[in-house]
């Protein structure tokens, strides 16, 4: 089974410059598991790494499609084996990079995927109708009303998963927390995982935010909310739509930069939920432990030689 190496950790950890110096280590080259960093038009707000340091170590899965193609999980997932195979084939190393935690999961382990038509037609008529006419939180509140512990793992923002919870229990009579299916891992992995002081983290993402704004974030932002009519995922991205009220003339512009801080916090507090709970993960502290990257390095080259 091909072995792959997997970093990962909240936003602003620190995961694009360690995953740089490691790839240089092991011979590697990097692999994005961000569901953003794939479209070409947005750069700043997605974080991804500068062509300097993509010029540094082969990245895949970067700048590949617009914002407007239609573009899932599985395609994903499909998109990023063939990477993998590309990279074996030049005798080089796999290794994945993001904070996606369900594009992690989904590359690494067999999971059941559909593509996006698939996964609507999965959805049970009613529950479609319930959202369209009463919102997002309304609906939320019915999956957490019937399956609190399932509810408990899906922000309140995410209609598709509230949407396949609340189907797949209506459609069973079972919860959609107790359905747990064996996961059949597709690849022999590691995952290292990056995480510290909370309030520091907090810190070094507030500083993020104004460092993306230098770079032009707004003008970003701006090009999502003019396209905003298109359909298309970014509009659900963090980093745009907090921007929305300013264009609308409804807010300031300081009050939507309070607005991208608080919502990157949170979303930092989801992703290492989600790693915790679905992901068999390894930490350690970039911000806090000087000799942090050498035990990384020690225990990603003695896995390497492991079998």
């Amino acid at each position: 089974m091909q072995k792959i190496v997997a970093i990962v950790g909240p936003t602003a950890i620190g995961k694009t410059s360690l995953a740089i110096r490691l790839a240089q280590k092991i011979q590697a080259e990097i692999i994005s598991g961000d569901s953003m960093q794939i479209y070409q038009e947005v750069a700043v707000g997605t974080a991804k790494a500068t062509k300097e340091e993509q010029a540094q170590v082969p990245h895949y899965l970067v700048d590949q499609h617009s914002v407007f193609d239609d573009y899932s999980v599985k395609n994903f997932v499909d998109e990023a084996q063939a990477a993998v195979k590309q990279i074996t084939a030049k005798g080089r190393f796999p290794l994945l990079v993001g904070g996606t935690g369900f594009y992690v999961n989904a590359l690494l382990n067999d999971l059941k995927l559909g593509d996006r038509a698939d996964e609507e037609r999965a959805i049970a008529p009613e529950w479609q109708d319930f959202l369209a006419k009463q919102g997002p939180e309304a609906l939320w509140r019915e999956l957490n009303n019937k399956d609190p512990a399932a509810a408990a793992k899906i922000p309140p923002a995410n209609s598709r998963r509230t949407l396949r919870a609340l189907t797949v229990i209506s459609r069973t009579g079972c919860l959609f927390s107790k359905q747990q299916k064996e996961i059949k891992p597709r690849y022999d992995y590691l995952i290292i995982g990056l995480n510290g002081n909370r309030s520091k983290i907090y810190e070094r993402i507030n500083q993020r935010v104004d460092l993306m704004m230098d770079q032009g974030l707004l003008d970003e932002a701006r090009f999502i909310y003019q396209n905003r009519a298109k359909e298309h995922q970014v509009l659900q991205a963090i980093g745009y739509k907090e921007f929305f009220p300013y264009f609308a003339g409804a807010a300031s512009l300081a009050d939507c930069v309070s607005s991208l801080k608080q919502a990157s916090r949170r979303y930092a507090k989801r992703q290492l939920t989600y790693f915790r709970n679905k992901l068999p993960v390894e930490w350690f502290d970039p911000l806090d432990d000087p000799d942090c990257f050498e035990k990384i390095v020690t225990r990603v080259e003695d896995w390497m030689n492991e079998g």
